[in-house]
């Protein structure tokens, strides 16, 4: 009982991020009928990050930039957004879902769109 007590923290970080490289595996098996029905794939890593490589496809959006442009993305279309870790397409996931899209898929790394 003294090690989960002592380790809970840890046991939840790793409990977090195992759920995250699931859920990311989960939207990777859906990437070829997403593409094959139009969704925009759009990579919210900075512009320098970008252009030392990225998706085929994939549009840029920094996710710094996502709230002033979610104009340029459709709400009727699927949007799988990624990044280097995971961690800001989640955050943008958040935004897109908060502004009313529905059909948004955080595919984590870039890496995973490719």
């Amino acid at each position: 009982m003294q090690f989960i007590e002592q380790y809970w923290p840890l046991m939840a970080l790793v409990a977090w991020f195992g759920y995250k490289w699931w859920a990311a595996k989960q939207v990777v098996r859906m990437l070829p009928e997403l593409r094959q029905n139009g969704a925009v794939f759009v990579d919210v890593r900075s512009q320098a990050e970008f252009a030392s490589g990225n998706a085929p496809g994939s549009i840029n959006i920094p996710l710094n930039e996502l709230p002033s442009r979610m104009g340029e993305l459709p709400q009727d279309r699927d949007v799988v957004v990624f990044c280097a870790s995971g961690s800001r397409s989640g955050m943008a996931k958040m935004m897109l879902k908060t502004k009313g899209f529905q059909k948004v898929h955080n595919a984590g790394t870039w890496g995973n769109v490719c």
